[in-house]
C-alpha cells in the first residue's frame, strides 16, 4: 500500500494523536446529537485551519445525506482561504470514503490521518498505483490507526444504540461490534 505509514508503539502523546483528539471531540459532539461519529481538523502544525462533523443522519434513515461528511465539511471551509494547503493536515476518526478522498486529494493536501479503519467504503487505503496521473501522483501520505480505540468506542457506541439505524445490518456494523468486543474483552478499547 503506497503511501502508509502506521503508527509507532512508543508512549506519550505524539503531535498526531493531540490533533487526532481534537477530531474525536468533534465526532463526541456528532455522537450526541444522535449523527454518525465522524469527526475532522484541518491544522497546519498546531494549528486549526477547520472544522466538519457528519450531518444529516440523525433523522432515523429518512433521510441520510451522503453528501455531508465530516471531511467535506471541513474542505469547504477553504474555499475561502489564502493558505498552502501542502502544509496542512487532514484528521479524521474514520478512514475517508472514496468521495472524501478524492476531494482531499484534489485539494492538495498532502498527508491525511484517520484513526478507525472503514472496512466497507474506506477509499483510503486504496492502491492509488492504478489510477490516472491526477490521483496516483498527487503524493499524499495517510496514516492510519491513530487513537484507533477512542474512535473504535465511538462507532461501537452508535452501533450499540437501537435508536441509531444508519448503516445498520451492514458490514460496518458488524465489523465494528466484533472488534469493540474483542477490544472490551481485552479491556482496551480507549486507547
Amino acid at each position: 500500500m503506497l503511501g502508509y505509514l502506521y503508527p509507532g508503539t512508543g508512549g506519550g502523546m505524539s503531535a498526531d494523536d493531540n490533533c487526532m483528539a481534537l477530531a474525536l471531540k468533534a465526532a463526541e459532539v456528532a455522537l450526541g446529537l444522535g449523527e454518525f461519529p465522524v469527526g475532522c481538523v484541518i491544522m497546519r502544525g498546531a494549528d486549526v485551519v477547520a472544522t466538519g462533523a457528519r450531518r444529516g443522519t440523525g433523522d432515523g434513515g429518512k433521510r441520510a445525506s451522503e453528501l455531508d461528511h465530516a471531511e467535506i465539511l471541513a474542505l469547504r471551509s477553504l474555499e475561502s482561504m489564502d493558505i498552502d494547503r501542502e502544509e496542512l493536515t487532514l484528521y479524521c476518526t474514520m478512514e475517508p470514503c472514496l468521495m472524501c478522498f478524492a476531494a482531499i486529494m484534489l485539494s492538495g493536501i498532502k498527508k491525511v490521518v484517520f484513526a478507525y479503519e472503514d472496512v466497507m467504503g474506506g477509499g483510503a487505503m486504496c492502491d492509488r498505483s492504478s489510477l490516472s496521473p491526477l490521483y496516483c501522483d498527487c503524493g499524499i501520505r495517510v496514516i492510519s490507526g491513530v487513537m484507533r480505540g477512542k474512535s473504535l468506542d465511538l462507532f461501537y457506541r452508535f452501533f450499540s444504540d437501537p435508536e441509531n439505524v444508519y448503516w445498520k445490518g451492514s458490514l460496518l456494523e458488524q465489523y465494528t461490534l466484533e472488534q469493540g468486543k474483542l477490544s472490551l474483552g481485552g479491556g482496551n478499547i480507549n486507547k
